[in-house]
């Protein structure tokens, strides 16, 4: 299979196999699954979630798409417009990715809030507060 890259505004209702639809605006890309079973495949998009590069050949779509709670379990990656197939993972390579995406996100806002001044602790602190003062009269 194909794919091409198809900037829109909003994700439409109905999408069309070998089509990447990439929403800029709202940060989400969806595609048809590549095995073929018509489940619809949404990736938000961000600096610890997916990212869609344009190139000559077609798109490409990182980290892989891993349909692990689909009947499929497909496994793959959109590269340059053509899907890479991926072995399937078991449990405990799944569990093990979720740590790792989990862990990527945790570095990537902590160092945020680093760079800024804050750490993590005097977030929730300050979050804590604003929680506080939201549930007072």
């Amino acid at each position: 299979m194909k794919f091409e890259l198809r900037r829109v505004r909003f994700l439409p209702k109905e999408l069309k196999p070998g089509v990447l639809y990439v929403s800029e605006e709202f940060e989400i890309a969806a595609h048809l699954c590549a095995c073929g079973c018509g489940t619809k495949i949404r990736t938000p998009l961000g600096a610890t979630e997916w990212s869609v590069e344009e190139t000559e050949s077609g798109p490409s779509l990182s980290p892989s798409v891993g349909n692990w709670q689909e009947a499929c379990q497909s496994h793959y990656w959109i590269e340059r417009g053509q899907v890479r197939w991926a072995p399937k993972w078991n449990e405990e390579q799944i569990a093990e990715g979720r740590r790792e995406e989990q862990e990527r996100r945790r570095v990537h806002y902590e160092g945020l809030y680093c760079k800024k001044g804050w750490s993590m602790e005097r977030f929730f602190r300050w979050l804590k507060r604003l929680w506080n003062r939201m549930g007072s009269p």
